[in-house]
């Protein structure tokens, strides 16, 4: 939300009312749900391509002699270790080991790092950033207004940009960051992405976020490469097994509790925060497993949805955090938290309370879909 209330808008709003997209207030943002029909805008992603408008998402750089040392303290990875040109994902917890937020660290130089934030939380994680900064020769800086994000998802878009730009792809791993020029227009090009497809994310200055977005959809139209909308990046993610925060991440939370303890590393130097009450959930979980997440897949028709309850037995052992048809599967499908003793694969007797009726679901491992590679 801007300062007087209203929705912020990308720099590709104008564009994307034109293309009839549907849009919908996310975290104060104006952002386009679904052009036409999200199923087709999913199918596409995992069978073509997909472009999605991103600039929601919150970009706050570090820079500086301690950059470093600073996010070694104020988040739970091991930054420092990052070599540059390469990308981490990572946590910001609470001094009591809630999840603030998980993130993405580009390291872009040798003291310069740059931090992305969910949508919802990127004001929360500036404001720890720069509490956390005092006593190191770093300064954070919130670049939320000075880039417009714009992805390319799907097994064609290594085609799709290879035609726009003479950066080396190939050569650019998971997880990793270059900057080049794509269409004429100065990109940090980044393989990451948030869909379990192949893809990249090009961070540029705003000014140029259309004509990029129409250069990217022009070399795209031979292979079927569409816009997408927020409504199929997020079933995308949920068959990739990712989680989203506020659904299976938050402050009620630590890294430990929602199985993704290895992001937190106890073995680097110094201390950071939330090292103390993270280092005796990590103690809990070895000896009283918490609940575990897990997929499902329903039997029947009916979609499971965030808050509905996990039942065996006629006890409630567990709750779902996301729910969705799949379109790959062709199922519902869904995410929850369980107990330790109903979360193997296979269990059977589990069913999903949807408005009263125990609805049987199968217990799968995540992620539902993995890309052939």
């Amino acid at each position: 939300m801007s300062s007087t209330g209203e929705l912020r808008h990308t720099a590709l709003d104008a564009l994307h009312r034109v293309l009839g997209a549907t849009m919908t207030d996310f975290a104060g943002w104006d952002m386009p749900l679904r052009y036409g029909s999200e199923r087709d805008e999913h199918i596409a992603v995992r069978t073509k391509a997909g472009l999605f408008d991103l600039s929601h998402m919150g970009e706050i750089t570090v820079t500086g002699p301690q950059a470093a040392a600073l996010l070694d303290f104020a988040l739970v990875g091991n930054i420092g270790g990052v070599k540059p040109g390469r990308a981490r994902y990572t946590m910001i917890c609470r001094a009591d080991g809630g999840i603030l937020d998980d993130l993405i660290v580009y390291r872009l130089g040798e003291t310069e790092y740059m931090v992305v934030a969910n949508a919802s939380n990127a004001q929360v994680v500036l404001d720890a950033l720069t509490e956390r900064a005092a006593g190191f020769d770093a300064e954070v800086r919130d670049d939320r207004d000075a880039y417009a994000l714009l992805a390319v998802q799907g097994p064609e878009s290594p085609g799709i940009l290879k035609s726009l730009t003479d950066a080396d792809l190939d050569s650019l791993k998971y997880y990793a960051g270059l900057p080049g020029t794509v269409a004429g227009v100065p990109a940090l090009i980044a393989r990451t992405g948030y869909t379990g497809e192949d893809g990249f994310e090009l961070f540029v200055k705003p000014e140029h976020a259309v004509e990029l977005w129409q250069a990217l959809t022009k070399a795209g139209e031979g292979v079927g490469l569409v816009p997408c909308g927020l409504s199929c990046r997020d079933t995308l993610r949920l068959e990739a097994g990712m989680p989203l925060y506020g659904h299976e991440l938050s402050t009620s939370l630590t890294p430990f509790d929602a199985g993704l303890g290895r992001v937190v590393k106890f073995e680097k130097e110094g201390d950071f925060v939330g090292r103390e009450a993270l280092r005796e959930a990590a103690a809990r979980a070895e000896q009283n497993p918490p609940r575990v997440l897990v997929g499902l897949v329903a039997e029947g028709r009916r979609v499971p949805r965030a808050g509905y309850a996990v039942v065996a037995g006629g006890e409630v052992i567990g709750e779902v955090t996301s729910g969705a048809p799949s379109p790959t599967l062709g199922k519902p499908i869904a995410i929850a938290y369980v107990d330790p003793a109903h979360a193997a694969p296979g269990t059977s007797g589990v069913g999903v309370d949807i408005r009263g009726s125990h609805e049987p679901y199968e217990v799968v491992a995540l992620p539902f879909y993995k890309r052939q590679k």
